[in-house]
This record gives structure tokens, sequence and C-alpha cells, in this order.
């Protein structure tokens, strides 16, 4: 599996942006321009737009359902999109642009590959900007891409663009987002969306739809260490058919890299090891699974291993820890405190925690974490964890799967943070220096 080939391969792809950006009227022209649309729904665009008494079809109304729903009070947090191209798979997910739903950007940017961030040509970066970024970077999404939309509000003029896209550069690399691409584009006309314009010759570089296209994806999983949570333990539950009277197995999905028969492992947070005896699946037996397969894995010791557990490669098995500092992104009305009890969501793991202390809050305007006591809702900000359980966390620059955690609370369930272990505010504690840039 390689990690520089596209064709055939899926990206995931969160699109983020200030209000009245044009993120609707963007997602809108990708769909139609790649001939995602279907003709009833374009029928329906192209109706409602003459009966607005436009002589066009206004493409932002293929998503202004949305809007409506949310109007009316109805709970959306991230809508989803797929589409396709000769080279590509696409899943889309559309992310609200208002200040207070920063939380659904960090739902919909969770998993993605790369983030298409809209700033408006006229407007320039703005404070929601800069909290889109931040959060790009926090999320370790390998890929921004910064559509520089409205440039034909601004007469096509490169001056604007080269201006905009400086900023956008300093404003990156100030938060420490690992690699960063900007284009030039107008959602309403089309330029630089999926076809070149002629209206930006000093413009070089691909559409936004070819550069989609070439993105690489995540590394080989070769490259990277097993990784199991299980989820749940498989025996048999009534009469078992012969042979099968003392299954037992581990299913999960593979979080990371590859796992063989034959391969030693340990079981976390136990420390027991064992070997992989079998790798079944609903299709019949594997010799290997890797990433994101879901698979049931036998071991050749009887262990007690339960829901929560992680299966891991015993050469490169991470060590336990009880205390956790992470960077989390305050998803929730009621203000985080010291003191405050609450569980803590790690891969298919529940352990109760408790704050021991909020270190700080990271500023957008400066990019630096200043002193706080609080968090509030939609606040960036580093805290100190004391779990009453190990769990078997790593850093989140290492592994977004086993480096991220979720904070429930106990009473009710709700969500509230989304939450990445280690310093990721590291470099905005720097803000006078630039951090090393990568690409995954």
């Amino acid at each position: 599996m390689s990690a520089t080939t596209t064709t055939g391969t899926l990206l995931r792809l969160a699109t983020a942006g200030s209000v009245d950006d044009g993120k609707s009227t963007l997602v809108g022209r990708l769909l139609f321009d790649s001939k995602s649309v279907l003709a009833d729904q374009l029928d329906a665009v192209e109706r409602v737009s003459r009966d607005r008494g436009l002589e066009g079809a206004d493409l932002a109304l293929l998503t202004d359902g949305l809007r409506a729903e949310r109007e009316q009070g109805i709970t959306i947090d991230v809508a989803y999109r797929y589409f396709a191209t000769a080279r590509r798979s696409f899943i889309l997910a559309d992310c609200p642009g208002h200040v207070q739903y920063t939380r659904n950007t960090v739902t919909g940017a969770s998993t993605a590959d790369v983030v298409v961030l809209l700033v408006d040509a006229r407007k320039g970066l703005l404070e929601q900007t800069r909290r889109h970024l931040a959060v790009a970077s926090l999320l370790r999404v390998p890929h921004v891409v910064v559509a520089v939309n409205k440039i034909d509000l601004v007469g096509f003029a490169q001056d604007r663009y080269d201006e905009l896209a400086a900023q956008i550069r300093a404003a990156a690399a100030d938060l420490g987002v690992p690699a960063i691409h900007t284009v030039p584009v107008s959602a309403l006309e089309g330029d630089n969306v999926v076809e070149r314009s002629p209206r930006t010759p000093w413009y070089d570089g691909p559409s936004l739809l070819e550069l989609l296209e070439d993105l690489p994806t995540a590394d080989d999983v070769e490259t990277q260490p097993f990784r199991l949570p299980v989820q749940t333990v498989i025996r048999p539950q009534s009469a078992a058919p012969a042979g099968y009277e003392d299954y037992r197995g581990y299913a999960g999905q593979v979080a990371s890299g590859v796992v063989r028969v034959g391969d030693e492992v340990v079981v976390l947070p136990s420390g027991r090891r064992s070997t992989i005896e079998g790798i079944d699946t609903a299709d019949g037996s594997l010799a290997e699974a890797y990433a994101p397969q879901s698979v049931t894995v036998r071991l050749s010791h009887d262990l007690d291993v339960a829901r929560g557990d992680m299966i891991v490669a015993a050469d490169d098995a991470p060590t336990p820890v009880q205390d956790v500092t992470g960077t989390v992104a305050w998803l929730s009305d009621r203000p985080l405190r010291p003191g405050v009890r609450v569980l803590l969501k790690h891969t298919t793991r529940v352990v109760q925690a408790v704050v021991r202390d909020v270190v700080g809050r990271l500023d957008l305007d400066t990019a630096a974490l200043t002193p706080a006591e609080e968090l509030a809702l939609n606040d960036i900000g580093r805290v100190q964890l004391r779990l009453a359980a190990p769990i078997a966390a790593e850093e989140y620059v290492d592994s977004r799967r086993t480096g991220a955690f979720l904070l429930i609370d106990p009473q009710d369930g709700f969500t509230l943070a989304a939450g990445m272990v280690g310093d990721a505010l590291a470099a905005a504690r720097f803000p006078g220096e630039r951090p090393v840039q990568y690409t995954i």
C-alpha cells in the first residue's frame, strides 16, 4: 500500500470557513462541475432559483436545506456527502461556519485527510479563520487547503492573492499547521474549482479538485505499529458447532499497522504476552490484517482480555499511563474547571477521571498559550487529568487514533471535549518561532 498512490483511493475532506465566505456555493460547485449531482437534484435547484428571480442555478441551494433545518432547531453536527471522479472517491464533511459551531468543525476534521478552508478575498483572515487553522493543527490534519474565494470580486488581482497567501502561510506557521496549500477560486463562477481558469494566468498551480485528487493520504500501514482496541469478546452463546466449543476471539477494528498469524503481541494494560493464533472475519480466516480492517483475533494463551483492552505489537508497546496531559477543544456550554469529574473515552476503553489543572488557553490572535482558570465553550486549552485506571495512550502527534480521547459527562453522557494526548500546543507556546514543517 503506497502512501503516494492516489488512483482509486478514498480521501476524507472537511470544509470550513467563516459565515458568508461562500462555502455552500463551493461545495455545490464541486458537486456540480464533477458531475456528482443527480438530474432531479439539479432540476429542483433550478426551479427554486427561478422562483427567486435568478437567471441561473444557485448551487448553494444544494446545501441550503441543512441551514434551514438548523434554523428550525434541528441539531445537525456535520453533513456528509459522497462523490467521485475518475481518479478518486471522496467523503466530504460539510461543517457549519458560524463561531458557535466550532465544535462541529472539530467533529468534521477529526478523521479528515484534508481540510478545505475558505477565505473571502475581500475580507481576508478573520478570527474564525485562525480558529479553524488552530483546530486543523491540533487535530494534526495532514493537509490544509485554503481556497481564496471570490477572487472575481477583487478583479482577479494577483497582488491581493499574493498578500493573502503570505498572511495565510504566516498564520499557519504560527499555529503549527503541518502542510498548507492556497488556491485562488471563484466558487460562484467556477474559476479554478474543477477546471483551471484563464482569468488567473498568473496562477500556475492546480485547480482545487486537481489538488484534492493528487494529495497523498496516510502513510503506508507497514510503517505503523500494530494496535487493536478490543471492542468485544466473542464466545459461543449456545450449542456451538463441533470444534468451536472453546472458541474465544477478540474483535475490533485495527487502529494502525499490520498483524500476522504467529506475531508476538502484548495485551494492555495488563502487559500479558501471547502470539496470534488466528485471524477471523465473516468471510473466513486471514493470514494477516491491517488498518482499518475489522477482525477477530485468537490468541495462543488463555488470557483475561475484555472490552477496552488493547492488543499491540510486542516489540513496540506503549506504556499505560494514569496521568494524562492533553490539549482539548471544549465543546460544552458548562465551563471546565479544576476538580471536575468526567469520564474519559480512549479507543474502546472508558475510565473515570478528574481534571487536576487547567494549564492555559490558546490565544488565537497571538498563537500563545495564556494562563486560564477555566475553559469556556469553543476554547482550546491544555489540561492535566488523573485517571482511575491506566490507558494505553500515545502522543497524538504519533497516532491520531490512539492519541485521541473524549471527555464525557458522567451524569448525562454528553460529550464535553475532544482531546489530544500530549502537548499539542507546544508550537503555540513559542509564537516567535516557526514550527518545523512536515508532510505526510
